[in-house]
């Protein structure tokens, strides 16, 4: 006789990750925790980027390229779609949330084309300048990070307590580029542009530990993964072979 170890499913079958309260107010609470998450979201990046792009005819700031308004548009829809998404869960409208989900899985796969497209665009603007060349490890490590957290969570759809899990820290990760934007910000380096979106990876794993009595494992090992990442690319940015490799992807 063979023994065969459980596998992740198995174990995810077998756990229970929902409130241990399950009435009408705990579920409700789940509801409105999980649709806030995504607009909290959402704020801070149009925040970010209200006077260089979303109110950009007001402030007088520079015409964009094509470029530049195709990222745009493509990460705006994605905070859009998870706004629609998480609604549509707390509706009870599971199977027009999951006939979305194909599209962004596409919606995702664009983006990560497009981020690279702009890092490279971004590089260019000062190809010989280190610090800049040095940041490039930012939004290149999003064009990894970005769609390996929604290609996971894809991939586990199946299980929604992971899944919603995944699909949020992903997106956590696209928003160090406006929070970069904030005011407040502009002297805190990247402990302020990356560190302050983590706290939705914090208030994750406080409710986690608040109406299950244990943070889920996405939440802690999702959340360790990409704070690894964020500490990863401040490290490299700053090697020799890093800046080879930016000045050759800029040239």
């Amino acid at each position: 006789m063979q023994f065969r170890s459980p596998g992740v499913e198995a174990v995810l079958q077998q756990t229970d990750w929902r409130p241990k309260t399950a009435d009408w107010r705990r579920r409700g609470l789940d509801r409105t925790f999980y649709t806030t998450l995504p607009v909290l979201m959402a704020l801070a990046v149009v925040y970010g980027f209200s006077r260089s792009y979303y109110f950009k005819l007001a402030f007088g700031a520079p015409v964009l390229s094509t470029l530049y308004h195709l990222h745009g548009a493509l990460f705006t829809s994605w905070l859009l779609l998870l706004m629609v998404q998480t609604s549509l869960v707390a509706a009870g409208r599971t199977p027009v949330h999951r006939r979305l989900g194909a599209a962004g899985g596409v919606l995702a796969a664009a983006m990560t084309l497009v981020a690279i497209l702009m890092s490279q665009a971004l590089g260019r603007r000062a190809p010989t300048d280190p610090m800049a060349l040095g940041f490039l490890t930012v939004p290149l490590a999003t064009a990894v990070v970005f769609p390996a957290f929604v290609g996971a969570a894809l991939w586990w759809r199946r299980f929604p307590e992971l899944h919603k899990r995944l699909m949020l820290i992903g997106t956590v990760e696209l928003l160090p580029a406006g929070f970069g934007r904030w005011p407040i910000l502009a002297n805190a380096g990247p402990l302020g542009f990356l560190g302050l979106p983590d706290l939705f990876i914090v208030g994750m794993a406080i409710y986690d530990r608040a109406t299950t009595g244990r943070v889920h494992p996405a939440t802690l090992w999702g959340g360790l993964i990409l704070v690894a990442s964020q500490v990863l690319r401040v490290v490299v940015g700053g090697t020799s072979t890093w800046q080879s490799f930016a000045r050759w992807f800029v040239s």
